[in-house]
């Protein structure tokens, strides 16, 4: 495969920086390149995906799985995170039930064949159907404890948890059930690559290590070994949402092929979380907020820290992206200024051969 037929979208900074390389070895598809970084192994240049949300609370049918395409191809990302939105909400009509903490003992699933979860499968199969085998599709899954709170209150949710936490405990492994059915849906039937499993809930202070572990984990890890199952390929994205610190340490052995975290609310760094996390692919490094380089900094800005980011880490195991989600009103030349300095930084690194085995 010519180097010219793959990068004919306006790549010639990138054929003049990395040709020499180019005739060493084959162009990788993004599909291959995603998998290699999966696998700690080199790749062609570092992938690179951000993502944010269309409409959180609205699910537009075709509208939003082109609004996904529109990105995708757009930005010209290596993988694409399809986005739950319009499926926050955890529609159990039993939740409404819910008067006492014993009242979690009635909750049932909703099952495999509830539109919550079907309409969710036929988004991922439309993205995954448009894009055929062009890259990696992951979808967004939150963890069992998350679309409790989403579907009650933060308050009821605690309060119950402190008066009888089985009760909670059995809520969490009914959502389960559904959170596997819809693993199942996605990977299976749509044809997903794996999934984007959000674990929240450990923020310093909500739970010790110890209450996490014994009341969250169970149910939590059951449903990533479920996935892992249907799936060798998934990520697991440890969310610092709110912009609270997290006991990030009780996800720590969590099972994942590769890992995503808050860099600046965990202060842990792409370079040390890739060693915290045993030395998987690590996914992320841009501080997603507003106030962040990516947002808010000049194209030079962008650049500069792109390089930071792979001079300090590597460009094995690695794909750049963001702590979480985007600002949905980001301008999309920013992602191209990220990939223009990470080229950039592989081009001087074919000139330097490498020596440093990044």
């Amino acid at each position: 495969m010519e180097m010219e037929e793959v990068l004919c979208y306006n790549c010639f900074k990138l054929k003049k920086l990395r040709g020499k390389k180019a005739r060493k070895g084959r162009i990788m598809t993004k599909k291959e390149r995603v998998l290699h970084a999966f696998h700690n192994e080199p790749v062609d240049r570092v992938p690179i995906a951000f993502w944010y949300h269309f409409s959180p609370d609205d699910d537009f049918g075709q509208e939003t799985i082109d609004e996904h395409l529109r990105l995708y191809r757009e930005a010209d990302f290596d993988l694409i995170k399809v986005m739950c939105d319009g499926y926050f909400n955890y529609p159990n009509p039993g939740i409404a039930q819910i008067k006492n903490p014993e009242d979690w003992f009635n909750l049932k699933p909703l099952g495999a064949d509830h539109p919550y979860i079907r309409k969710q499968i036929a988004r991922v199969k439309g993205v995954v159907e448009a894009v055929k085998d062009d890259c990696c599709v992951f979808y967004n899954v939150f963890c069992p404890m998350s679309l409790m709170r989403f579907g009650t209150s933060e308050e009821l949710l605690m309060s119950h948890l402190k008066a009888n936490p089985e009760a909670v405990c059995h809520a969490f492994e009914v959502i389960g059930e559904d959170i596997r059915s819809l693993i199942k849906g996605v990977i299976e039937e749509a044809g997903c690559t794996g999934i984007y499993y959000c674990v929240q809930n450990a923020e310093e202070f909500r739970f010790t290590a110890e209450e996490y572990k014994k009341i969250v984990t169970p149910a939590e890890l059951a449903v990533l070994e479920y996935a892992n199952t249907l799936s060798d390929n998934n990520i697991l994205h440890c969310c610092g949402w709110a912009g609270d610190k997290n006991r990030i340490e009780v996800w720590k052995d969590y099972p994942a092929r590769a890992v995503n975290w808050a860099v600046y609310v965990e202060d842990l760094s792409l370079k040390d979380g890739k060693n915290y996390f045993g030395g998987r692919c690590v996914l992320g490094g841009f501080d997603n907020r507003k106030t962040g380089v990516l947002y808010s900094g000049s194209k030079q800005a962008i650049k500069d820290e792109t390089k930071r980011l792979l001079e300090e880490t590597g460009t094995v195991g690695v794909i750049l992206g963001g702590d979480c989600t985007v600002p949905s009103d980001i301008d999309h030349e920013r992602f191209s200024w990220v990939r223009e300095g990470a080229d950039e930084f592989m081009g001087l690194l074919t000139d330097k051969s490498i020596r440093a085995g990044r």
